[in-house]
C-alpha cells in the first residue's frame, strides 16, 4: 500500500489508521507469516503498536500483539505474567526512553560511580534479555536511549562523565556492545531517529506529562516504521537487488542523445556531485550483499558507455545483469529475477521517471518515490529496504556468488541434456554435521529462505547451537563449490531423534542452486547419518505458505509416501529407510563426515 510506504505521511497514518487496516485487509495479498508479539513499554504503548502492526501487514507480516501495563517492562520480562507466558511471543519489543533510566549522573559523583552505574543499567537489559530468551527463546528488540532535551551542565554535558550527554552515549555504546555479542538481540536506533525528526520536538514533553508518550505522537509511525523494518529483516523480507534505471538515474542526462561527454557527474557542479554520491552510496550496497542491475530503456551500447564515464563511480563489472533494451521495465523486472532464481518481489527499482514506477508498481513491483537526485541516497537508505540485521561472510560475496550463477546459466544454454550440463559444472559439495564457524550463516539462511524451506522455522544462532550440541538431533550442513565459485553454505536439514524415526523440523536451501542435485546429495547424506543413529524412517513436513509452494510436493519427488493432509494444505510424509534405494545423488561429488 503506497501510503505505508517511505516517505509517508505520519500525520495522515495516525489519522487514518483504522480505514488503512481496512483496507489492508481488503486489498493486498495475504500475509506471508503471522508473529505474536510482545511490546513491553516504559511508556504508553496503544497507538505504537496500532501502527506498527499497519507497517508489519504492508511488509507481508500479520502480527498478533500482547502490551503490558504502563511501564512493568522489567517486571514482565523478569518475572512473566501467566497472561504473557500464554501468549508465547516469538519478539519481543522492549521499547524504552531516557525516562526509564533507573540510573542518572549527579555533579557530585566520581567519574567511577557514574561508569559503575553505566555497567548497572546495562547488566540489567542484559538480564531482561537472558530471561525473555530463557523462558521464551524469542527474538528481542531493543530501543537504545534518545538523548536529553535540557543539558545541565551546558556543551560540557557531552564531555564531562558527569554530564547526561556523556552518560547516555556511553550507555548507547555499551548496549551496542552487548546486542552485537549477543544472537537474537537487535537495535532500534531511537538515538539516530530522534535527531533525524528533531530532538526538541520529538521530546515535547507535553506528550509525557498528559499521555505518558515518550514521544511526540505525530513520529509514533516514524518509531514503527524503524522497529518494523527490524522485524521484517529478522523474518526474511528484505530485498535483495537494487534495479537502476540509468539517464536522469544515475547520471544526469540522456546518453544517447547528450553523449557520454556530455553527461552530469564528477566535481565540477552541485547536480554533478549529488550523481556522484548518489553512485559511490549504491555501489557500497554491494558491501552488504545487495545485487545491482540495470533496467534501461536505451541501446546496449550506450548504456556500457555512459557505465564507464571517468568521473562516475560505478562501471559495468558492478552490476550482476544489464538490460538495456527498449522492452517494458515490469517485463525486464521479471526477467532478471527469473534470471536470478529470485522472486520478482526481491527487487527495487530506482528510476527517476514517475510514469515507469507506476506502470512497474501496477504490476505489484517496488518503485519507491525517490524525488531529485538530491533526495535518492535518504529515499533508498530510509526506506530500509535493504535493513542489516547480520552480515556474513556470504553476504560479502553474494554479487560474485550470483554472477557466477548468471555464467552457469549461459553454460547451460549450450548443452541438450541438463544431466551432461550438471557433470559439467564439476560440482563440490561439502555436507557435515554443524559447526560452530557456520552457526552465524545457517541461523541467518533459516531467517532469510522462504520459496525452499519446507516448514519456515526462523531458528537463532542459539537455537542452531542447541540442536548442534545436542544427542537429540541430527544436523547437516551442505556447501558447494563447482567450476565457476564457490556458493558458500547453501542448506540445512535439521532432524529430531524420536525413538527410531528422525523427525524433520527444518529442511531449507538456497534459491541459487535450485535443480542443481544439492537436495539428493543432502538425502543421501541424512540416510546415513540416521541409519548410524539406529534410525528406520524419516517423517518430513511441509507447511504451505504464500511463498514455498514450490516444494509443496518436494517430499513425493524424493520418494517419502504422504501419509496425512488436511484442509489448510499441510502434509506429512515417510521414507522407511529400509526402502531407501541407494543413492539419488549423481551429479556431485560429497566430501562427508558420514
Amino acid at each position: 500500500m503506497t501510503e505505508l510506504d517511505y516517505p509517508f505521511d505520519s500525520g495522515y497514518i495516525m489519522k487514518k489508521k483504522k480505514s488503512l487496516k481496512r483496507r489492508l485487509e481488503q486489498e493486498c495479498p495475504p500475509p506471508v507469516m503471522t508473529k505474536r508479539i510482545a511490546v513491553l513499554g516504559g511508556s504508553t504503548t496503544a497507538d505504537i503498536v496500532r501502527v506498527l502492526e499497519l507497517f508489519l501487514r504492508n511488509f507481508g507480516i500479520a502480527a498478533e500483539f500482547y502490551e503490558c501495563d504502563f511501564n512493568r517492562f522489567r517486571q514482565e520480562a523478569l518475572f512473566p505474567s501467566q497472561e504473557l507466558k500464554d501468549f508465547a511471543p516469538e519478539i519481543v519489543w522492549l521499547h524504552t526512553c531516557i525516562r526509564n533510566l533507573s540510573f542518572r549522573p549527579d555533579p557530585a559523583m566520581s567519574p567511577q560511580e557514574i561508569y559503575d552505574g553505566a555497567d548497572d543499567e546495562t547488566a540489567g537489559f542484559v538480564q531482561m534479555w537472558e530471561s525473555l530468551k530463557e523462558n521464551f527463546g524469542c527474538t528481542i528488540l531493543q530501543n537504545n536511549f534518545e538523548l536529553p532535551s535540557a543539558r545541565l551542565m551546558g556543551n560540557s554535558s557531552g564531555s564531562d562523565p558527569r554530564g547526561l550527554v556523556n552518560y547516555v552515549g556511553r550507555l548507547n555504546l555499551r548496549l551496542a556492545e552487548e546486542i552485537n555479542a549477543r544472537s537474537g538481540v537487535f537495535l532500534c536506533d531511537i538515538n539516530y531517529l530522534s535527531a533525524v525528526c528533531g530532538l526538541d520536538e520529538w521530546s515535547d514533553p507535553q506528550y509525557w506529562y498528559l499521555y505518558k508518550y515518550s514521544l511526540n505522537t505525530r513520529f509514533i509511525p516514524d518509531l514503527c516504521y524503524e522497529a518494523a523494518k527490524v522485524i521484517k529483516a529478522v523474518c526474511g523480507r528484505n530485498k535483495k537487488v537494487l534495479a537502476l534505471d540509468l539517464d536522469n538515474t544515475l547520471w544526469g542526462g540522456i546518453v544517447g542523445d547528450d553523449g557520454v561527454e556530455n553527461l552530469c557527474i564528477g566535481q565540477e557542479t552541485a547536480e554533478a556531485m549529488a550523481f556522484y554520491q548518489w553512485q559511490a552510496y549504491v555501489k557500497s550496497l554491494k558491501k552488504i550483499g545487495v545485487l545491482l542491475t540495470v533496467c534501461s530503456k536505451n541501446e546496449e551500447e550506450n548504456a556500457l558507455a555512459g557505465l564507464e564515464h571517468p568521473e562516475g563511480v560505478l562501471r559495468p563489472d558492478d552490476f550482476t545483469l544489464i538490460k538495456a533494451n527498449w522492452d517494458p521495465k515490469s517485463e525486464n523486472l521479471i526477467n532478471t529475477a527469473k534470471e536470478l532464481d529470485l522472486l520478482p518481489d526481491s527487487i527495487v527499482l530506482a528510476d527517476d521517471n514517475p510514469a515507469e514506477r507506476e506502470i512497474v508498481k501496477s504490476v505489484g513491483l517496488t518503485a519507491p518515490d525517490i524525488g531529485s537526485v538530491g533526495d535518492y541516497i535518504r529515499v533508498i537508505d530510509r526506506a530500509g529496504f535493504f535493513e542489516t540485521v547480520s552480515l556474513s561472510e556470504d553476504d560479502l560475496k553474494r554479487t560474485e556468488m550470483y554472477a557466477e550463477n548468471v555464467r552457469r546459466n549461459k553454460a547451460k544454454a549450450k548443452f541438450a541434456d541438463y544431466g551432461e550440463y550438471l557433470k559439467s559444472l564439476e560440482m563440490t559439495a561439502e555436507i557435515a554435521p554443524f559447526k560452530p564457524v557456520y552457526i552465524e550463516r545457517l541461523a541467518q539462511l533459516a531467517g532469510k529462505s522462504n520459496q525452499f524451506n519446507l516448514t519456515t522455522r526462523r531458528l537463532t544462532d542459539d537455537d542452531m547451537t542447541m540442536r548442534m550440541n545436542s544427542d537429540g538431533y541430527i544436523t547437516l550442513y551442505g556447501k558447494l563449490t563447482d567450476k565457476f565459485g564457490d556458493n558458500g553454505v547453501v542448506s540445512e536439514v535439521i532432524g529430531r531423534i524420536e525413538d527410531k524415526t528422525l523427525d524433520i523440523e527444518l529442511w531449507l536451501m538456497s534459491c541459487r542452486v535450485l535443480k542443481r542435485s544439492m537436495e539428493n546429495a543432502m538425502l543421501d547424506e541424512l540416510v546415513k547419518h540416521a541409519e548410524k543413529a539406529g534410525i528406520t524412517e524419516l517423517v518430513g513436513h511441509y507447511y504451505p505458505t504464500a511463498k514455498n509452494k514450490m516444494v509443496a510436493q518436494f517430499y513425493g519427488e524424493l520418494g517419502f509416501e504422504k501419509i496425512s493432509a488436511d484442509d489448510d494444505g499441510n502434509t506429512v510424509w515417510r521414507l522407511a529407510l529400509a526402502d531407501y534405494a541407494g543413492s539419488k545423488n549423481e551429479a556431485i561429488k560429497v566430501i562427508s563426515e558420514g
